[in-house]
């Protein structure tokens, strides 16, 4: 059936990190540059974004705030979705659920979008955020899409 997502496979992806990138950059045309972050890489079921928060992403205490966290964990679910489906616009946040683990203490944080499952109408994820080390996330979230 035409608009349907295809199930996820161990084959190619149909956008790219330059595809997505592009795609985001588009999108979202009023957004900072720098403000979102960016794909570094995409591969079927798994993607990896990085964002170098500015000054403006600081809670008091010098940690980067939870919105930027869980804005990022969104961007990067989105971007994992769109790696799937293609440039689908209206595919919407439905659920996000964000638990914070350690402090975010500035610098480069990363997020590692994985995919737990892609049906026809929802796509639902896990993406972890961390900073210096992978195995010591600072974030995780899970994150359900609604595909149109």
């Amino acid at each position: 059936m035409a608009g349907e997502a295809p199930p996820i496979s161990s084959g190619a992806i149909r956008m790219d990190a330059d595809a997505l990138n592009a795609f985001m950059a588009e999108a979202f045309p009023h957004s900072k540059p720098g403000s979102r972050g960016h794909v570094v890489s995409a591969v079927p079921g798994h993607i990896q974004a990085r964002i170098d928060p500015n000054e403006q992403a600081l809670r008091p205490g010098g940690l980067i705030s939870g919105p930027t966290q869980m804005g990022f964990a969104d961007m990067a679910a989105y971007a994992l979705v769109l790696a799937h489906i293609g440039p689908v616009a209206m595919a919407v946040t439905s659920a996000l659920n964000y638990q914070f683990l350690r402090p975010c203490r500035p610098g480069p944080v990363f997020a590692d979008a994985h995919m737990l499952r892609l049906g026809k109408r929802l796509a639902v994820m896990d993406v972890r955020i961390w900073t210096d080390d992978a195995d010591k996330p600072v974030g995780q979230a899970n994150v359900t899409y609604a595909i149109p």
